[in-house]
């Protein structure tokens, strides 16, 4: 056995801590010294084992192992390390759920950005790939909704398997993924803000809203900000717009590029820092857009006060509501029982530490049960689409299609959208029939009877 496994200790038992990301340093993207690191911090996973459950990566790394004569890291070869890196997405829940030795202990170990750092210097090196762009492009990709012959066209060629099978064999996108369809009206094209009436802050919550109306709503499904507008109008909560809006970054951190992540923070973070000093509360209606500002971009660039404002600012929807609840300052006039609503919470979602705050204001809507599943759906973004990872993406997402598909519910839902119709997809084919998709804050309109 390996020395580390010798030295295998207990965890720490102090609440984990996250050291800002050393991106900006020559030595980050030093490939010797980058494989040194993961070296270091795999050796550490393999003689603990703990997250063999969470994703790809773990079983992927420790098969690479135990096939090796001796059944140490050491008789791997390093470039096989990229077997590992590529498995994973960036869910961080190794990091806040299962790892004994992040920071404080003296191990410091933090997988998820020993992982950013191999595919960031990867992406020095090659430039990244022609999918990767393409996919991460989303504010590029997003020019073509809002033209309703133009979306209309796509739309439909686009569920075509000719279609599909070029985007295939083109772009490695698995034809038998589920991919988003654009919007014929923009949620920023349409939305008209209301700064009217008196703005009552609570003792938790600020009392007006600003909105991240976040490239998937805007661009995809809309009807997602309309429903979230409709609640906080029904709850007389003056909302506005940022005057300026580009993608959050994430599909961008997701592939490594972290120079387009540091451009688009600097298209977003000055608008958004003006409303957070204006006493807004800034919501997404995306989780992972919600952790790019709250703990992703606040990382990477720790010495920005205009990004620690907008961290400070910022809230996910249910907190929010919540939060506005127990302030006493929300209606609870819901006129619509839900049924059995299976909810599904995202990864991005879980690693706020917000607590389960969707399924605790679901459960307080009459006529509702809420069966919840905390459990990676696997989609990940991009991850779920491409076609050497779909199959793993359904894999792991297999407990929670069944988990969900067997509550036989009224409602499926999740606050990632992208992950719900993944969800969708794997109950459709693991056999439970097709209930209906819905958004969460879309089932809490519902429930209003707005």
């Amino acid at each position: 056995m390996s020395s580390v496994i010798g030295r295998v200790k207990e965890g720490s038992l102090e609440a984990p801590t996250r050291h800002p990301l050393d991106w900006k340093n020559p030595e980050f993207y030093d490939e010797a010294k980058t494989f040194d690191e993961l070296e270091r911090v795999l050796n550490i996973c393999h003689g603990c084992r703990r997250c063999v459950s969470l994703c790809g990566a773990f079983p992927r790394l420790f098969d690479l192992i135990d096939e090796t004569p001796d059944g140490e890291l050491e008789g791997v070869p390093r470039q096989k390390y990229w077997e590992v890196v590529d498995q994973c997405y960036l869910c961080d829940m190794c990091y806040m759920t299962k790892c004994p030795y992040v920071p404080p202990h003296e191990w410091n170990l933090d997988f998820p950005h020993v992982m950013l750092r191999a595919k960031a210097v990867k992406h020095k090196q090659t430039g990244g790939t022609l999918r990767d762009a393409v996919l991460s492009s989303t504010d590029r990709n997003g020019l073509f909704a809002g033209i309703p012959v133009v979306t209309q066209t796509i739309n439909a060629v686009n569920k075509t398997r000719p279609m599909r099978a070029v985007l295939e064999a083109a772009l490695g996108v698995e034809a038998k993924a589920w991919l988003p369809e654009f919007a014929a009206k923009k949620f920023r094209s349409a939305a008209r803000p209301n700064n009217e009436g008196l703005a009552i802050a609570g003792e938790r919550t600020p009392g007006r809203v600003a909105l991240f109306s976040t490239c998937f709503i805007n661009y995809n499904e809309p009807g997602i900000g309309h429903d979230l507008v409709a609640i906080l109008e029904h709850n007389d909560i003056p909302w506005t717009l940022a005057k300026k809006e580009a993608c959050c970054g994430m599909p961008k951190l997701e592939q490594g590029d972290l120079e387009g992540v540091a451009r688009l923070k600097e298209i977003n973070i000055p608008h958004l820092a003006r409303l957070a000093r204006e006493g807004y509360a800034i919501l997404t209606g995306v989780p992972s857009c919600t952790l790019m500002f709250k703990q992703e971009l606040p990382l990477m660039f720790p010495d920005d006060l205009d990004v620690q404002a907008v961290k400070k600012a910022m809230w996910d929807p249910f907190d929010y509501l919540v939060g506005r609840l127990k302030d006493g300052l929300l209606k609870t006039d819901f006129k619509t029982p839900l049924g059995t609503v299976a909810y599904h919470v995202p990864c991005h979602g879980r690693v706020q530490n917000v607590g389960r705050k969707t399924e605790e204001f679901l459960k307080g809507i009459p006529g509702t049960t809420v069966k919840t599943t905390e459990r990676c759906s696997g989609h990940a973004g991009t991850f779920g689409v491409k076609k050497e990872f779909h199959a793993m993406a359904m894999k792991i997402g297999k407990p929670v299609f069944r988990q969900m598909g067997e509550a036989k519910p009224d409602w499926v839902g999740s606050d990632c959208p992208l992950g719900g119709h993944h969800i969708a997809q794997g109950i459709a084919e693991a056999g439970y029939g097709e209930p209906p998709l819905a958004h969460p804050i879309t089932l809490v309109r519902k429930a209003y009877g707005i």
